[in-house]
Formats: structure tokens, C-alpha cells, sequence
């Protein structure tokens, strides 16, 4: 029989002089958390949107009723990758 397995997980990002901090921490159960945590330079961060200004960026569109053809920004997900957004 399964039981229920607590599962806590987060996110935090900070953005400092030198470009933007990625700290993930996964707890599973009465375990230690894992943390891991990596960085990305201001220069690989040139232009690329958060996910929550992405998300507001397509409700803006929308709203227009204007989408040109191919969309694509550059974007941090919500588990701190780079990645793109594509419309």
C-alpha cells in the first residue's frame, strides 16, 4: 500500500550585480533537502524574460489580437533554466 510521501520544492532566484542566482531546494519526506544552486553571468541573461513577464507579455498580445508570426523570446522558466517562449 502506498502512503502519502511529502514532497516540498522551491525556487529562488536572485539577481545581483554580476547577473542572477538559481537556488532549488527538494525535500522529500523526513529527508535532508538537496540544494543546488548554479549562476548565470549578465551577458547570458541579455534580453531574456522571466516567466511571469511572459506570461503577462501573451496576455498583452491577446488582448491586442495581435500575434506575429513566429514569436520567440528568450526565457528563464520556472526552474531557472534558459530556455525560449515560443507563440
Amino acid at each position: 500500500q502506498l502512503k502519502p510521501h511529502p514532497r516540498e520544492k522551491s525556487i529562488h532566484i536572485v539577481s545581483h550585480e554580476h547577473g542572477m542566482t538559481v537556488t532549488k531546494t527538494l525535500q522529500e519526506g523526513k529527508a535532508e533537502p538537496q540544494c543546488d544552486s548554479f549562476s548565470y553571468g549578465r551577458a547570458r541573461l541579455q534580453g531574456r524574460l522571466l516567466e511571469g513577464a511572459s506570461l503577462l507579455l501573451l496576455r498583452l498580445l491577446a488582448r491586442r489580437q495581435t500575434m506575429p508570426p513566429d514569436l520567440v523570446f528568450p526565457a528563464i522558466n520556472s526552474e531557472g533554466d534558459l530556455c525560449t517562449f515560443s507563440y
